[in-house]
């Protein structure tokens, strides 16, 4: 079983930036690939970043590719999510889910991911 825990969401006004950590334990050997994702009241769970566990490779979503950053650091098994220059339609529940899919092709959708954390909420004042 893999184990993640997202931090550092908050309340932020429009034009800031905000860097939110998910951090690994378990079995992190079974990991391939840690992903974010976030869901906003009444919309479906929707993919923004994803990085490979080993060579660190990213994929971004066409929505907020340029302003969000994906970055791992592997002494913490951490993976953090860089967001600039927010709006206030960016406010939503943030999750990091773990994949142990090899092909990056997957790592665009949810049903291709094994674990997920609770979550952390965005809000986004303008």
């Amino acid at each position: 079983q893999v184990q993640l825990v997202e931090s550092g969401g908050g309340l932020v006004q429009a034009g800031t930036s905000l860097n939110i950590s998910c951090v690994a334990s378990g079995r992190t050997s079974n990991i391939r690939a840690i992903g974010w994702f976030r869901q906003a009241p009444g919309k479906e769970r929707e993919f923004q970043a994803a990085i490979k566990w080993i060579n660190h490779n990213t994929y971004y979503s066409d929505s907020t590719k340029g302003r969000f950053f994906i970055s791992r650091d592997n002494g913490e098994n951490t993976v953090y999510l860089q967001m600039n220059n927010l709006k206030p339609e960016d406010t939503a529940l943030y999750y990091c889910a773990a994949s142990r899919l090899q092909s990056s092709q997957m790592y665009y959708y949810q049903r291709y991911y094994d674990y997920w954390g609770q979550g952390t909420q965005v809000t986004v004042s303008s």
